[in-house]
């Protein structure tokens, strides 16, 4: 005869048994540390009702540190979905601070290249320390890591193209903005005078393809409205972290923008705008998204976005759409490293976008979103130390588009549990193993539908446990 079946205790029970490692009580932050370890922060929008609470929780508390298992439960109620997959190892990278670690290597490894020049043909951008160096990454599900200058700002330049092409297609679908824009790669340098057969730009990510897009943005509405719409968008994307803009980049641009100019005159003569477009003000339009700040952090989140299919991964919001991701992504791919693209592609495998302030926007897509960030350029005006990081992370992971997931021999894995083989358990949340823990060895754990569950099943994991001795 079988003892009366009970309930296993909820996920937030299993959670601070897990942390707890046997004791009554823990302090808050071994907490906060077990939950950066699985790459979230605690400033993560998604877990803010679960810090707030926390913060009020340990004020009510005697010595304003410790936490029983019911002061616990209640921190972490409202967030515990999101926490359960964090340590039961079920995010993309389930062991990030190893993955971490690696990064910090590659890292390192190009602090320590030299050569390329800053770029001065725009006096703001000559002023940077040929010194800064920074890579920031965040996975689909919102894991983050970061290394070096990653807080201090610099203009996007033409990592913005890719951006206001997605934000195009998003706005108006992939056959009207190829009314005007071609998908080729154009063979020529970025900024040359120069349409395709059927007189239109190339592609988005050459400048006589960026000026065309730019004029399909918010078209009847003035540059003010305009440049609000973009910047609400690229504010979307990073997840409401920094977007910003550079006023005296923004005159540099426009006072040094001849060739931007001519390219301009050129392209009305051709008649590559809509109609009515007023072309100097699609310019200055132009210049202004050039000169939008962010950080190597915060434009992380922007490619992790592409990343996940349009989804911000800190927020959860849907911000364009797959058709505008999977466009920009594959523009990406061909045409976004300049007359290095090709080779690029080759290499790497990734898509991408480079940008003369010495930004590199990567996409691993459906795993993250990286940003590297070093001013000196290479005579094809790519970040040195960027293409060298964003090498160096392919020979190291199986990230290239073409390489074999299955049967890939001399490469880690980091979406793999381990780095190379796919294990069952489920890390420190495995429930053999939390049996073991709660002494428990005379019972199993069964599953049972929902409906056998009299406790809410969205907040309590549906198995039960069985006493298995006979005679009882």
């Amino acid at each position: 005869r079988r003892r009366k079946a009970g309930i296993l205790p909820s996920l937030e029970d299993l959670l601070f048994y897990s942390i707890a490692e046997g004791q009554e009580r823990i302090p808050a932050h071994k907490f906060i540390t077990a939950l950066k370890a699985t790459g979230l922060r605690t400033g993560d929008p998604r877990l803010k009702e679960c810090m707030d609470m926390l913060k009020v929780t340990l004020k009510s508390t005697a010595d304003g540190v410790m936490l029983d298992r019911h002061l616990f439960k209640k921190c972490v109620q409202s967030n515990i979905v999101l926490l359960t997959q964090a340590f039961r190892k079920k995010f993309v990278i389930p062991d990030f601070q190893t993955f971490a670690s690696h990064i910090d290597t590659l890292y390192e490894k190009g602090r320590n290249l030299s050569g390329g020049l800053v770029a001065d043909y725009i006096p703001q951008l000559a002023k940077f320390s040929p010194d800064l160096w920074a890579v920031s990454l965040c996975t689909v599900d919102g894991q983050r890591h970061t290394v070096g200058d990653t807080k201090v700002p610099f203009c996007l330049q033409s990592c913005v193209k890719p951006l206001k092409y997605a934000i195009a297609v998003h706005d108006h679908g992939t056959e009207y903005v190829h009314r005007f824009i071609g998908k080729e790669p154009s063979g020529l340098r970025f900024n040359k005078l120069f349409l395709d057969e059927d007189e239109k730009p190339h592609n988005p990510m050459v400048n006589a393809g960026a000026i065309v897009c730019t004029s399909l943005i918010k078209q009847r509405a003035g540059n003010a409205e305009k440049f609000d719409y973009v910047m609400n968008f690229l504010k979307q994307m990073a997840g409401n972290e920094y977007v910003g803009f550079s006023n005296a980049t923004f005159q540099s641009e426009r006072e040094s923008g001849d060739r931007n100019f001519a390219i301009g005159y050129y392209l009305k003569e051709k008649k590559c705008f809509p109609d009515g477009t007023d072309m100097t003000a699609v310019l200055d339009f132009y210049f202004q998204l050039c000169s939008i700040e962010v950080t190597c952090e915060s434009a992380s989140v922007m490619a992790a976005t592409l990343a996940n299919g349009g989804f911000c991964p800190i927020t959860g919001e849907r911000v364009l759409s797959p058709e505008a991701v999977r466009n920009t992504l594959s523009l990406m791919h061909s045409c976004g490293m300049y007359d290095f693209s090709g080779q690029f592609a080759f290499h790497v495998g990734l898509p991408a976008k480079s940008g003369v302030a010495g930004g590199i926007l990567l996409v691993v897509p459906n795993v993250m979103g990286i940003m590297c960030w070093s001013p000196p350029l290479d005579k094809l005006g790519n970040s040195v130390r960027g293409i060298q990081f964003c090498t160096d992370l392919v020979s190291l992971f199986n990230f290239h588009n073409y390489d074999n997931l299955r049967h890939f021999a001399k490469k880690l894995d980091p979406r793999r549990e381990g780095g190379d083989q796919r294990q069952q358990t489920f890390g420190p949340m495995d429930y053999e193993s939390l049996q073991k823990e709660l002494a428990l060895k005379d019972t199993v754990w069964t599953k049972v539908s929902p409906t056998e569950c009299n406790e809410d099943s969205s907040t309590t994991v549906v198995y039960r446990m069985e006493n298995v001795r006979d005679g009882n």
